[in-house]
């Protein structure tokens, strides 16, 4: 089913969902990504063979969601992402977050952890915005303050990425390695050698940092950011399984 989520704070976010067995599974998409994803389609089929619910949604100003892309940052994406667990699921979901979607699982995952059954993180991005406006040059850095926004190239399209000010300040705000955090849940880390957005660096650091009864880091040499081969959508679905299982909601 396909609908438009009204947010409380007045958002208007795409979804499609499925039906069935829980806990559910809850798709969080990277920056500038959306629900018609390769990882996202290929998850929600899955869950449609395995009879599980499944949510995947645009945050706001991304795919098919209302709103303006360049006025959006962390806070707001996490919003959306808590507001369509809250209004569009029932009970525990396991979370599975790419890149961005990442840290977003891993803020929803620390301020309601009631309503998270377990994790899983790709590429997972946590405080991206800092990393990212450590590498910002002089110029970059003046055009931020100066201007409110910087355009920077992209290797996923031939428009390049703009990054206001407003997105790197609000990403100070919803750090989640400066402080301590505590998963209770299950948690399946995967991460990909190749990868050119997120080095595994950021992978093992926050293996490093997260604490929790069963949390656990696979490491897939040659993967990169994408991590959609045939190979990792599976492994994405193995880690799904695996993490259902030690909730208490697999099969068999």
């Amino acid at each position: 089913m396909s609908g438009i989520l009204e947010t409380p704070e007045g958002r208007r976010i795409a979804y499609d969902r499925i039906g069935g067995a829980g806990p559910g599974v809850v798709f969080l998409g990277g920056f500038r990504s959306d629900k018609e994803g390769t990882k996202a389609l290929a998850l929600e089929a899955w869950a449609r063979a395995e009879g599980r619910a499944f949510l995947r949604f645009d945050y706001s100003g991304h795919g098919s969601s209302g709103g303006d892309f360049l006025d959006g940052a962390i806070g707001d994406w996490a919003e959306d992402a808590r507001a369509a667990i809250r209004m569009l699921t029932e009970g525990p979901q396991v979370l599975v977050g790419s890149s961005m979607g990442g840290w977003i699982a891993l803020l929803i995952a620390r301020d309601l952890p009631e309503r998270v059954a377990g994790l899983v993180t790709i590429a997972a991005a946590p405080d991206f915005t800092e990393t990212m406006r450590a590498g910002f040059s002089p110029e970059e850095q003046r055009a931020l303050m100066e201007a409110g926004q910087v355009a920077l190239p992209s290797d996923y399209s031939d428009e390049p990425y703009v990054i206001t000010r407003r997105l790197i300040e609000d990403g100070r705000r919803h750090f989640v390695l400066q402080a301590p955090l505590k998963l209770r849940m299950p948690v399946r880390m995967l991460q990909g050698t190749d990868d050119s957005d997120v080095p595994v660096a950021v992978a093992t650091r926050l293996l490093d940092h997260a604490e929790g009864p069963d949390l656990r880091l696979t490491i897939v040499k040659g993967a990169d950011h994408r991590f959609s081969t045939p190979e990792c959508l599976r492994l994405i679905e193995v880690s799904v399984l695996k993490v259902l299982q030690r909730a208490g909601g697999g099969h068999g």
